[in-house]
């Protein structure tokens, strides 16, 4: 019909007219499709070196369109964005330190996904010239230091505070994660600190060395982050400021709690904050698992505004309550522990007590933080009555650490032990032939599962993850050697794998399409079947070695018990199990009641929970001070 109207009109202006029309919508939604494609990307990237990733309260906590701030622990580096961001059905852009933002291949995915470079002062740091002591920790309530705690600094071997510092820097002492901000400078050899952590140092007199760490302005990325959020979009944040391998959170910049006050103010936005709890089990080695939460959203108080609006002790005051709020609002999605040791140990105890009905991810989230928390609210108590302390309670410790250490040397998980129980009865009941052609189907079913895994294992897998892990564990001595917050340096480790997996997979894979194409008389359709083959070959190497792993885990047990030496062991297993189970049943029904909600409500609001405990140890740090003082 058009060729007969426009009789000039011939298909290549039609086809012309089209190709530029797919051109302008492509690139209109350029930045849309390039992040749909890197979600994908990142979705097989998570599909190969995780197990299972588990997902709590996405669909009841975030709301479907609107500004948003996502407020998420930092225990995995760059693998903590690219959780979220396959988790969320919304676009999410972030916060991200600017030395990272610069690097290679993670910077580059970084731009690609608009996330904002943020200059970090502790990247920035440098050290203080001489040494310094703690010689005053006291209270104050004036302007300049607009907190609390006043921390006086005496310095040592020819400081130059007034040369090297200035007021709004920062101050890190040795061997501490925290920096406190400088309030006010007397001369070279005497600095005044803000202390804005609940724990300040008590005065000591051994000189430490420092670090300085210079004030850094963030006005610019605060327009930025206000701007997104003027767009209704979602930005994700690590308050942390950087990450690390601990069992509890670090302390909290205030940034977060700027934005929401300066949303509110300049742009008459309540955005939502929503706090995000992601929980690694076995983080650093392949095929680990994560548990995903969301919690509920947490807001600025409208009637707080006038008091941010005044600035000072005012502004800072108000800021450092809703930080609070918010930190209560994170520690409500996670499970946390003073230290490695009581986290094992509270573990063990949840998996002993747990009923074989509470299966749920969810439940058995709900059950740990009863148990982590419910601990520390119980040590507190025997803190402060240590009369009150029940007998048993240091000999059940000693039991569940006695039997955790008994597991581990044995090289079994909890649940095997039920599978020991089970497989004496099937001993007493069953023909030694049928036993037998029962282990013979386990045997070859594993030896199967091997074999099929062992080709694409051995020539695709094998070359790059033994290449990955001498390469992670470089970078992880190296991040421990820089960082003041690490312990171990696990949090590094997934992701130099991952960046290192990125650069060689395609690496070894055209080295081997060389060999097949110089070194071969394979055609070229053959040569590129091989080609297109190699991914599919090497994931169903990884599902089907995992498989295996799986089948050897379960089979460990019965050929363990051939050997002398370990079947009286594995024989007690049970027994010693049921009787610690029992006893920490009775104990907890002792002590219970004591807990309140944590014992008694089914549903519990954690972030209520957290609030009540944290206000708790304020209240006794001050009734502490004062029998001090």
């Amino acid at each position: 019909m058009l060729y007969h109207t426009f009789s000039t009109l011939q298909p290549w202006h039609v086809g012309s007219f089209c190709l530029v029309m797919m051109i302008a919508i492509f690139l209109s939604d350029a930045p849309h499709l390039l992040y749909t494609a890197i979600r994908i990307f990142f979705h097989s990237i998570l599909s190969i070196f995780f197990d299972k990733v588990e997902i709590i309260g996405l669909y009841q906590n975030i709301p479907p369109q609107g500004p948003v701030i996502f407020c998420i622990n930092h225990a995995n580096q760059f693998m903590d964005a690219v959780m979220v961001l396959c988790t969320l059905s919304r676009e999410i852009s972030y916060l991200m330190a600017e030395a990272s933002w610069k690097r290679r291949i993670i910077g580059d995915f970084a731009q690609a996904l608009q996330v904002i470079p943020v200059k970090r002062a502790q990247d920035e740091a440098r050290k203080g010239i001489g040494r310094v002591t703690v010689v005053q920790n006291e209270d104050k309530d004036d302007k300049d230091a607009t907190t609390s705690k006043r921390l006086i600094l005496q310095g040592h071997e020819g400081t130059q505070f007034t040369q090297q510092t200035k007021v709004g820097d920062k101050i890190r002492l040795e061997g501490m994660a925290y920096a406190a901000k400088i309030v006010h400078m007397e001369s070279d050899t005497c600095l005044h600190l803000a202390w804005d952590s609940p724990t300040p140092p008590p005065p000591f007199h051994t000189s430490l060395q420092y670090d300085i760490l210079p004030q850094v302005p963030l006005q610019v990325v605060f327009e930025k982050v206000l701007d997104r959020l003027t767009l209704q979009g979602a930005v994700g944040i690590f308050p942390e400021g950087g990450s690390h391998d601990r069992t509890d959170l670090l302390p909290l910049k205030i940034g977060i709690s700027l934005l929401a006050y300066q949303a509110l103010d300049t742009h008459g936005l309540r955005v939502p904050i929503i706090p995000v709890g992601l929980s690694y089990f076995h983080a650093h080695r392949w095929r680990g698992r994560a548990v995903v939460e969301y919690g509920k959203p947490v807001y600025v108080d409208p009637a707080t505004l006038p008091e941010f609006r005044q600035g000072g002790a005012a502004r800072h005051a108000v800021c450092q309550a809703f930080l609070s709020q918010v930190e209560d609002a994170m520690r409500s999605v996670l499970v946390q522990s003073p230290d490695y040791e009581t986290l094992q140990l509270l573990h063990t105890a949840r998996r002993l007590y747990q009923r074989p009905e509470q299966q749920q991810t969810q439940e058995k989230q709900d059950l740990a933080r009863r148990f982590t928390v419910g601990y520390q609210k119980f040590v507190q108590q025997m803190a402060e009555h240590p009369d009150a302390m029940p007998p048993e309670w240091m000999d059940l410790q000693r039991r569940l650490k006695e039997y955790a250490n008994e597991l581990k040397e044995l090289g079994l998980k909890d649940y095997q032990v039920n599978m020991l129980v089970a497989s004496e009865d099937e001993e007493k009941e069953s023909s030694s032939l049928y036993m037998g052609l029962q282990w013979l189907y386990s045997v070859v079913h594993l030896v199967v599962l091997l074999m099929i895994a062992a080709v694409p294992t051995l020539l695709l897998n094998l070359p790059v993850g033994v290449l990955a892990g001498l390469y992670s564990e470089r970078r992880r001595q190296k991040a421990l050697q820089k960082s003041k917050v690490k312990i171990h340096g696990y949090d590094v480790m997934l992701t130099e794998k991952v960046v290192f997996c990125m650069v060689m997979v395609p690496t070894l894979w055209f080295i081997y399409f060389l060999i097949l194409r110089f070194g071969t008389n394979l055609e070229g359709p053959t040569i590129s079947l091989i080609m297109l083959s190699l991914p599919v070959f090497s994931y169903v190497g990884i599902i089907v070695a995992k498989a295996g792993m799986v089948g050897w885990n379960d089979l460990r047990p019965h050929l363990m018990r051939l050997f002398p030496t370990t079947r009286p062991r594995l024989k007690a297993l049970p027994a010693t199990r049921q009787a610690l189970q029992k006893d920490l049943r009775a104990f907890i029904k002792r002590i219970g009641p004591e807990l309140g909600d944590l014992y008694y409500e089914k549903e519990v609001d954690w972030a209520a929970v957290q609030e009540k405990y944290r206000r708790s140890k304020e209240e006794s740090s001050v009734q502490l001070d004062k029998k001090e003082q």
